[in-house]
């Protein structure tokens, strides 16, 4: 029907002027933004404490170095995300959006179109709730946006349960083709920047505000999909998996449990989007198939939930969950782990009712 409408559309037409239109000229600089690597390996030691948050703004800046292409965007708190990091060295291609989500991330969606840039936009991961319409949008845009929130869970500690993202890892695994980062220290942080930069789609990188030990050496292998074995016996009762802070809390309780003779597995998933399925249940399997799952994240849609779909079916594998149950309040990190059951006392207790069952 083209010719009939541009016929009609002619004949509208009261100017008997030519209108001279010039297609736009394609003078852009052809830029390539793929396999950007990091210019040199981790710089961390064994035993050091960093905040996951911090390692994102160092990994950050230091990944700018790798190329020009990399911007950050921050909602008014680069201060406490360290997207300041990366401000102070490459302050040509840091966007301060100030407090409205919402727009940074449809900024980020633009800066990302026709492959020009790789976006990275930070936040307290709470505050990424409100621009879950935009998130959305851009998947169904197929867009490439690299999402970090940090002052994840109960252990950001007195600033309270309006600042707590609690429900981060349920709304960004709903996102389609997503990808779920939640690194657990110094090391795993740096790579998932660099991993992250070179992912198609959504990536979000969930970061903790306390500070934790350097769990991995400079030079260990992380991969998309990829869980660690963080630690093992020939006789484990209980695969225990944990994440940042709660990663940290099972390494503690098997400390504990090991003065009574208990061995647990601790599993590091990585990514929660894509999960190691096989990896867990490879471990589930040579202990006695128990798993214990602990987040500090409600029990709807996290690592718990995320564990259960991967092993629902499976014969003889159990999931028990430990997770934040109710709305939190102000308190002390530690203080708020006892309170809501996903510290190493909890674990500990949890693993020996387990074993106690069988």
């Amino acid at each position: 029907m083209a010719e009939q409408i541009i016929q009609e559309i002619h004949s509208q037409i009261q100017s008997k002027k030519k209108i001279l239109a010039t297609p736009p000229q394609e003078d852009a600089p052809s830029v390539d933004i793929t396999n950007i690597r990091m210019p040199t390996p981790p710089s961390y030691k064994v035993g050091d404490k960093i905040a996951t948050r911090k390692a994102y703004g160092q990994a950050l800046a230091k990944l700018g170095h790798a190329s020009d292409r990399i911007i950050a965007l921050d909602g008014d708190t680069k201060n406490s995300t360290f997207s300041d990091l990366f401000k102070k060295e490459h302050p040509d291609r840091f966007i301060e959006c100030y407090i409205a989500e919402q727009n940074m991330v449809s900024i980020a969606v633009g800066c990302a179109t026709r492959n020009r840039t790789v976006p990275f936009c930070s936040t307290f991961a709470a505050f990424f709730t409100r621009a879950f319409d935009q998130i959305r949008m851009a998947a169904i845009s197929e867009s490439n946006i690299n999402l970090c929130g940090s002052h994840c869970g109960v252990s950001i500690g007195e600033d309270g349960p309006s600042q707590m993202a609690l429900e981060d890892l349920a709304m960004f695994r709903s996102v389609p083709k997503s990808t779920v980062f939640y690194p657990s220290d110094g090391v795993s942080t740096e790579k998932a920047v660099e991993l992250a930069a070179n992912t198609k789609g959504i990536c979000f990188i969930r970061t903790s505000r306390p500070e934790n030990a350097i769990i991995y050496s400079n030079n260990e292998d992380f991969q998309i999909g990829q869980a660690k074995v963080v630690l093992k016996s020939k006789d484990d009762q209980v695969t225990v998996i944990g994440a940042g802070v709660t990663l940290h809390e099972a390494l503690a309780a098997a400390d504990l449990l090991k003065k009574e003779k208990i061995n647990i597995r601790v599993l590091d998933p990585f990514t929660i989007k894509p999960l190691d399925r096989k990896l867990i249940l490879d471990s589930a399997r040579a202990t006695k198939g128990r798993i214990l799952t602990v987040e500090d994240h409600y029990y709807e849609g996290g690592i718990g939930e995320a564990v259960s779909s991967a092993v629902v079916g499976e014969p003889g594998v159990t999931v028990t969950r430990l997770a934040v149950n109710q709305v939190p309040r102000s308190g002390k990190p530690a203080e708020l782990l006892k309170m809501f059951g996903i510290d190493k006392d909890a674990i500990a207790q949890a693993v020996k009712d387990l074993v106690a069952k069988a």
